[in-house]
């Protein structure tokens, strides 16, 4: 067991760093992982080696990944997408649930219990699925909302939808079942709000009051969800899942001021138990239940994707003002993931010694889906927002915060040489200037909630923090590098640093930009006295060395943009240069006059910019 347990998370951890390098979607090497270890080579047998606790710790591992999700769905995003998000999960879901019934029925050839059940089953979308493929896709702020808020919603109402199908087959003979299910509905609804939205309220107002320290906080959260899930489970069966979405729920919009680093530890343990679920249940797999799998089982999978998904969804956003190109899109992007594939797993055997034999194709029709969609899905939804352009603005944007003439006349040289920049800053007397120039700018505080919402920050790739504030700078760079790394995010030396006690530590600011320790003061003092910018071309015949060489003994290498990459803020450890790269120069004025003589009618960008002279 110890060895089956070291295994699964090794590959899964190495198959997610492998969609990292490769920029692939992650869940399709899960699951191409967990075939190999399972039904391939027989390495690992999930059922054998964890026995019955295998399902037990499926669904504990499930309701933690459901609550992260619920963490991250924000009331603000509900602005532009509340009408098209409520239809997503109430009209949609009945829609999805009957079209799909009829498909698994006629198509099928299921009875009309096991199709309802599959149905509903196949109704959910889950963020184990949808959220790393949202991280690839770099879709715009509205349509990544649609799709992140449908399938967290979705998960829980889906699984408590094949509850009460599951307990209406199960009592069918057992006189009235539909009271039976419709009162069990009720009961989960009122566990699922009452623990659920009742302890996440009192665990926020105890966090506030300061009577949890702040080492316990994320533990204690993890032991609350668990307790939740099983509580919740006791009044009423699988409404666990729902109480534990709604309990991230209500946690992620109470504004607790350490909510970002237990947002952070639940990230990082969600990475973990999603790349371990998907392994082990891709891995329980057997051959059996692969050669089960016949034609008309085909045609009902196609018609899932191409009949059921895209009526549901154009049928239940009649009325509202979700576009065409989002509705193709939603229409067609709904991967299935754990949720679904626990389901089934967890509801076959019982129906099957109940004396429903079809029960038997639950497992690898469910299975069938899940590999159709996470493979079709996963690599079309990224030249699919191309097609219909719903990805977010620009290519990649460099975020460059204060305004100041420096900054100013850095973006403008950047922009020439056809990077995206925008500039912040909370001072618009300082904007001004960069406005009046036509550069991209944001007018507020970066660091408030607002900016979270008006800018996309999946799209910024790297930033300046370049303020006369060091220390507000290296706030800055500790505030966006969990989103965009800590090796993206740079300021200016810190002259602090020669005196101890007012420099900032090392691991608690930016990485110090640029190939030389000269300071913001220092840039803009510089600037004055009328030091400029310039682009030189790294070639085979012109090369790194010779471009040392070339440049003032003083000069400031700023930045480099690779031949086919995205621009990179020099440091002082920063790679070699390649042929191909462009680099990017704060040059003295002599210099700069020297080029200008030999080049007349270059662009200038406020007499401070020029291009060098040297071959290319």
């Amino acid at each position: 067991m110890t060895l089956s347990l070291v295994t699964i998370l090794a590959v899964g951890i190495f198959c997610q760093w492998l969609a990292w390098r490769f920029r692939l979607p992650a869940i399709v090497l899960l699951a191409a992982g967990g075939l190999a270890l399972g039904p391939v080579t027989g390495l690992i047998q999930p059922q054998q080696d964890f026995g019955d606790g295998l399902k037990a710790v499926t669904s504990l591992f499930v309701a933690i990944i459901l609550f992260e999700g619920g963490l991250n769905l924000q009331f603000h995003e509900l602005r532009e997408t509340a009408k098209v998000t409520r239809r997503l999960t109430s009209i949609g879901v009945v829609l999805a649930w009957l079209l799909g019934t009829a498909m698994a029925h006629w198509v099928g050839q299921l009875s009309w219990g096991i199709a309802a059940l599959l149905g509903a089953i196949l109704v959910v979308t889950g963020p184990t699925v949808i959220m790393p493929l949202l991280k690839h896709a770099k879709l715009n702020r509205r349509t990544a909302s649609y799709l992140k808020w449908e399938g967290i919603i979705n998960d829980p109402i889906g699984v408590l939808l094949a509850v009460l199908v599951y307990q209406y087959l199960l009592y069918s003979g057992e006189g009235p079942a539909l009271g039976q299910v419709l009162g069990n509905l009720g009961l989960a609804i009122v566990a699922a709000l009452a623990l659920g939205g009742g302890l996440a309220y009192a665990l926020g107002y105890c966090f506030r009051l300061g009577w949890i320290p702040e080492y316990l906080k994320a533990p204690s959260i993890t032991a609350v969800v668990l307790g939740v899930y099983a509580l919740s489970d006791l009044v009423q069966h699988e409404s666990g899942l729902l109480a534990t979405t709604l309990m991230g729920i209500v946690m992620g919009n109470m504004r607790l001021r350490s909510l970002d680093e237990m947002r952070r530890f639940k990230e990082y343990l969600t990475l973990i138990l999603v790349s371990f679920l998907f392994v082990v249940l891709t891995a329980s797999l057997t051959m059996e239940s692969i050669r089960s799998i016949h034609f008309s089982m085909v045609l009902m999978i196609l018609g899932f994707l191409f009949v059921v998904r895209p009526l549901a969804v154009y049928l239940a956003t009649i009325g509202t003002q979700c576009q065409w190109q989002d509705r193709v899109l939603i229409g067609w992007i709904a991967p299935r993931g754990v949720v679904a594939a626990a389901s089934a797993g967890a509801f076959a055997p019982a129906l099957i010694d109940a004396g429903f034999e079809d029960a038997k194709y639950l497992v690898p029709a469910v299975f069938m889906l899940i590999f159709t969609t996470v493979i079709a899905h996963g690599f079309s939804l990224g030249p699919l927002t191309r097609l219909l352009k719903l990805g977010s603005p620009g290519k990649g944007r460099i975020l460059i915060v204060g305004a100041s003439p420096w900054t100013i006349e850095l973006a403008l040289h950047l922009k020439k040489l056809g990077q995206d920049v925008i500039i912040a800053d909370s001072e618009w007397g300082r904007l001004q200037p960069a406005r009046q120039q036509g550069l991209e700018t944001w007018f507020g505080e970066v660091l408030s909630d607002m900016a979270d919402e008006a800018m996309a920050l999946d799209n910024i790739y790297t930033v300046l923090a370049a303020t006369g504030n060091n220390h507000y700078n290296a706030m800055v760079c500790n505030h966006y590098a969990p989103h965009i790394g800590r090796h993206r995010v740079y300021q200016p030396y810190d002259t602090g640093r020669e005196h101890g006690k007012h420099r900032v530590a090392e691991m608690r600011r930016g990485i110090t930009a640029f190939s030389a320790d000269v300071s913001y003061a220092e840039l803009w003092t510089r600037l004055i006295r009328g030091w400029g910018f310039r682009k030189t071309n790294i070639t085979e015949n012109f090369d790194e060395a010779a471009f040392l060489a070339s440049l003032p003994e003083d000069a400031v290498r700023l930045a480099v943009i690779p031949e086919n990459g995205k621009m990179e803020w020099l440091s002082q450890s920063s790679r070699r240069l390649q042929p191909g790269d462009k680099v990017v120069s704060f040059v003295p004025p002599e210099n700069k006059t020297a080029e200008a003589a030999r080049q007349p009618g270059n662009g200038k960008l406020s007499g401070q910019q020029g291009e060098s002279p040297l071959p290319e």
